[in-house]
């Protein structure tokens, strides 16, 4: 399978880079899809400790982003960007394989062509 990269922002790997030396260890920033939600899937955010031999890796703006294989067809081509408004911060994703949200914003579903 050809695979886009997974990329971000200069915004959103500032503030990985930052949370990572904040968090004092991690390789990385992990991203994930689970099934969850009334569309489907939701995402999951978390840091990398180690890299495992089903991950695939990335590089943007010096900062390593981890995704686990079954993950992959869902995020492939997605970009991530960090956005604050006042005290409110969170991740944005730019995913291109997702069909439709529901409308809570907390779940999707994926087109046809991203589904394994």
């Amino acid at each position: 399978m050809d695979v886009m990269p997974i990329t971000l922002t200069e915004k959103a790997a500032k503030h990985i880079q930052q949370q990572l030396e904040k968090r004092g260890r991690g390789l990385a920033l992990r991203v994930g899809i689970k099934k969850s939600g009334c569309s489907g899937f939701s995402y999951i955010f978390d840091y990398a400790d180690e890299i495992k031999p089903d991950d695939q890796l990335f590089e943007s703006h010096r900062t390593k982003i981890v995704v686990d294989i079954s993950s992959l067809p869902y995020l492939d081509g997605s970009r991530i960007d960090f956005t604050q408004d006042g005290l409110n911060s969170s991740f944005k994703f730019i995913n291109p394989n997702i069909d439709n949200t529901c409308g809570c914003g907390d779940s999707f579903s994926v087109k046809e062509s991203a589904k394994i």
